[in-house]
């Protein structure tokens, strides 16, 4: 996976994801609408509306009280715990 940041301030950071599609997307995007601090995430994935984007540009929106990276990489473990305790959940009822 790589990561390209393509815009950043204070309370916005637009990151490009490669070659991730709306599956892992939607998961990131959940996980960071959990936080309180996030204001607002969303993804585009549409090459043809974007001006040849390929990849997904995930944008993320804070209140100001956390950095929107600070916030991307608490979204990020809140998902591997919870992928952890699913995979836990599933070979323990196998």
């Amino acid at each position: 996976m790589e990561l390209r940041v393509t815009e950043s301030t204070e309370d916005e950071l637009s990151i490009e994801i490669a070659g991730e599609d709306h599956t892992f997307m939607n998961v990131l995007k959940g996980a960071l609408l959990e936080h309180e601090d996030v204001s607002a995430a969303t993804y585009d994935v549409n090459p043809e509306q974007s001006g040849g984007q390929t990849e997904p540009i995930l944008t993320v929106k804070t209140d100001g009280s956390v950095d929107p990276l600070n916030a991307l990489e608490e979204a990020a473990v809140d998902v591997r715990e919870k992928t952890v305790s699913f995979r836990e959940a599933f070979e323990a009822a196998a």
